[in-house]
């Protein structure tokens, strides 16, 4: 009995092995496209941003904005909150970070994302997906009603997933490469 288990085993090791193994591999030419759909991404993403921070957005938009940015990450990803008057980096869903912000207690929220790039190049991992790291930085304004402001810059970290998926499109199954966002950890926040 246990043989036929190991032997079962093995058999569906190796179909998942053949699977991965007749992923397509990003060619060059595939990968800049692939790098620069990510980049899109993550610019959008701090449109998506700035919109539902901004308190002249009216609500509907804001929530449309969160539509659209959930849109843009796989399913569980987390989003890194830090301050600089405190030390401790709390993470939420990035639904209820999004929700969070536009909620924020201040008469004016600012906020702009700058020098985002590469800092880990697409690695493929054993599943087949390609995995990579954009840095960007994240500066935060905040006016409080009294006048008082607010304001860091946060260096964070996105984790891009690159997968390789189908559709059908008019009854032909097409093959494509999709980018997705992941966790967004910080990695550094400081005054101004």
């Amino acid at each position: 009995m246990i043989r036929k288990q190991i032997f079962v085993f093995i058999i569906s090791l190796l179909g998942l092995t053949a699977s991965v193994l007749a992923q397509p591999e990003l060619s060059p030419e595939r990968k800049l496209a692939v790098d620069s759909l990510a980049l899109e991404k993550v610019k959008d993403l701090s449109k998506y941003i700035s919109m539902i921070g901004d308190k002249k957005t009216p609500f509907s938009e804001a929530n449309r904005a969160i539509d659209r940015a959930m849109e843009l990450f796989m399913e569980g990803s987390q989003m890194g909150v830090s301050s600089v008057n405190r030390k401790e980096i709390k993470y939420y869903p990035v639904r209820k970070y999004l929700e969070r912000l536009m909620a924020l207690n201040y008469q004016k929220v600012t906020i702009s994302w700058y020098n985002i790039q590469y800092i880990s190049d697409l690695q493929r991992q054993p599943d087949g997906k390609y995995v990579g790291v954009i840095t960007i930085y994240q500066k935060f304004e905040g006016v409080t009603k009294e006048g008082m402001k607010y304001v860091d810059t946060t260096k964070k970290d996105i984790t891009v997933y690159v997968e390789r998926k189908k559709t059908q499109i008019n009854g032909r199954e097409i093959g494509y490469w999709d980018v997705m966002l992941g966790d967004i950890r910080v990695s550094e926040t400081k005054r101004g």
